[in-house]
């Protein structure tokens, strides 16, 4: 990977921890570890973004003590960028597998982007108990993982924007969130009801969001997936 690919896979990384942070976060020798009581994988990794001082081996004892430490698994969130470069060869030296991939995409806000045609987009700066529980249930998390997710969402500091759609006798039936870094926007925990998939909800909230994104000053969104 050339130099301007590298600096823009950690930019990335930078931002989508921001974007949506954990509980508890602890910088050790250039690898951000994440903790947030098991919610999901990402919020509770080791993310090898920069370089440092200490051996490869001393640092992935540490992350072991540490995520042991609180019951939790050891997970390495690998990049094309992350730091040593061979660091999956060393993990799978050590017995670690790959788990999951994810795939992160983007795109230029400058280009011509379709017009939400929902009418019934609502967009805050604020979680309204309303857009929280309609995210809880149709995220299908239980009372614990309600209560993480909450604290996280709280813990977001760069301007955020939530969108829902509302049916009138149905409430919110399809609901999002979008984070907003200087030219860059992120979207996250976009979600439809069962009962009304397959519809477009989810591509006209999203339109609305980069939409959004765009009059606040965007020129990039990203999407993990």
């Amino acid at each position: 990977m050339n130099t301007a690919g590298h600096d823009r896979v950690t930019k990335l990384e930078e931002l989508s921890i921001n974007a949506w942070p954990s509980l508890q976060t602890m910088l050790y020798d250039g690898w951000v570890l994440r903790f947030s009581e098991g919610h999901t994988k990402r919020a509770n990794s080791s993310n090898p973004l920069y370089g440092g001082l200490l051996g490869v081996d001393e640092k992935i004892d540490a992350c072991e003590k540490l995520y042991s430490g609180r019951h939790l698994d050891t997970v390495f969130k690998l990049t094309a960028a992350s730091y040593p470069p061979d660091l999956d060869r060393v993990l799978s030296a050590r017995g670690y597998v790959l788990e999951s991939g994810s795939a992160v995409q983007t795109l230029d806000l400058q280009n011509d982007i379709a017009e939400p045609e929902e009418p019934d987009i609502t967009l805050s700066s604020d979680a309204s108990d309303e857009w929280l529980s309609a995210f809880w249930q149709m995220s299908g998390f239980d009372e614990r993982r309600r209560e993480i997710a909450k604290q996280m969402l709280l813990n977001v500091v760069p301007q955020k924007c939530l969108a829902s759609i509302s049916e009138s006798e149905s409430g919110i039936i399809a609901c999002g969130m979008a984070v907003l870094q200087g030219d860059y926007v992120g979207l996250f925990n976009i979600v439809t009801h069962k009962d009304f998939r397959r519809r477009g909800h989810g591509k006209q909230l999203t339109l609305g969001l980069l939409h959004w994104a765009r009059e606040n000053g965007a020129r990039l969104a990203y999407l993990q997936v």
